[in-house]
């Protein structure tokens, strides 16, 4: 016989397999911790788009600024023909520096402004709004040799190359099919002049980048419904850790019984202590056992100073013949006054009248009245 230690099977954590769905707490701990469900593709994809988008739209103002910087440039060489006989005009040169810098700067404008904010829409649709500095902060277990190793081996590494291998092959297709369209097209353009072919080339250039961003965002919604799918397998909790969590969030259930026992406990002394002020004690007749106390100084009502059952209604009893308290036997009452007030309580309006009857019996007995 072969013997199976299915143990080796199972998945890693304290308490055995993850078979439990993570808990709000858990996702919340992991969201702090920088965790998230976030794909990087889909950030890329829609900062390529935008790319394309703004160069269709804004290759003319791009190819106008480019002119008018070259053509500035260009027309203060003879100014700066002194520059070759060892004189260098430092004024002139920086003045020429500084407003090629700030043309080339408008020119890239749209793209850093629509790329900063596609950035933070892709960020956004994805995780939300939530700021951690946490990832930032140095941890020794990130410089460990054998944790490193083990990720650049792994199932997520796996799926890195295979995602790449997956992005090249697909956009290289796109490239290669839409070049064999237009194949004509480009030999055209050796018969065209310069500025003819620089616009055809320049939108081909523009479809195609296009082209293979719709292909990468098709790319991003795979990787984007992947790693959603890794990040709830990742948070799965074990029962162990459940109640761990529970254990940590409400008090360990053995050390909160003992706290509820001894509290029930002090209450129960407290309770019998005041029971020798009772002016009576309502029984069922067995199993439950009210005893009550009016005094028109401390309340306007009656007051429920113990209440037990079982055991507790039979003790109540024998405390109540020790100080020769009045036994009244009414299970109506007894019932009503059980489970409708608590100790301490005066007894609600639609029992006065039931009461008052009972403890009129009593006074009447005792000569009070």
């Amino acid at each position: 016989m072969m013997e199976l230690r299915l143990q080796f099977f199972a998945k890693e954590g304290p308490g055995g397999e993850k078979t439990e769905e993570p808990t709000a707490k858990k996702l919340e701990d992991a969201r702090k911790e920088g965790q998230v469900a976030k794909s990087k593709e889909v950030t890329n994809a829609l900062s390529l788009i935008a790319l394309f988008l703004i160069l269709k739209f804004f290759v003319g103002f791009i190819g106008e600024e480019f002119l008018e910087v070259f053509h500035g440039i260009y027309s203060k060489i003879p100014e700066m023909a002194v520059f070759w006989n060892g004189e260098v005009p430092t004024e002139e040169f920086t003045v020429i520096l500084n407003n090629c810098m700030l043309s080339i700067l408008i020119m890239l404008a749209p793209f850093f402004i629509i790329g900063f904010i596609i950035a933070f829409i892709g960020d956004y649709a994805q995780v939300k709004w939530k700021i951690t500095t946490k990832p930032l902060q140095p941890k020794l277990s990130k410089m460990n040799p054998i944790s490193g190793f083990k990720k650049i081996i792994s199932v997520n590494s796996l799926m890195e190359l295979l995602k790449s291998f997956l992005k090249i092959g697909l956009i290289a297709y796109v490239v290669y099919s839409t070049l064999k369209e237009q194949y004509n097209v480009v030999y055209l353009l050796f018969n065209m002049q310069l500025t003819q072919g620089i616009l055809l080339s320049g939108d081909m250039a523009i479809n195609l980048g296009l082209k293979c961003a719709i292909v990468y965002v098709l790319i991003a919604v795979i990787d984007f419904a992947y790693q959603k799918r890794k990040f709830h397998k990742d948070m799965m909790m074990t029962k162990q850790e459940i109640k761990e969590e529970y254990k940590q969030a409400e008090g360990d259930p053995q050390i909160k019984a003992k706290i509820k026992q001894k509290m029930r406990e002090t209450s129960q002394r407290r309770m019998m202590q005041d029971l020798p002020k009772a002016d009576v004690v309502i029984t069922n007749p067995t199993h439950l056992a009210v005893a009550i106390q009016y005094d028109k100084e401390v309340a306007e009502a009656p007051v429920v100073l113990a209440k037990g059952q079982d055991y507790m209604a039979q003790k109540i009893k024998e405390v109540a013949k020790e100080h020769k308290i009045e036994i009244v036997e009414n299970k109506p009452l007894a019932r009503m006054l059980y489970h409708n007030v608590d100790i301490g309580q005066q007894i609600p309006p639609e029992l006065y009248q039931a009461v008052a009857e009972v403890l009129a019996m009593v006074y009447h007995a005792q000569g009070k009245v």
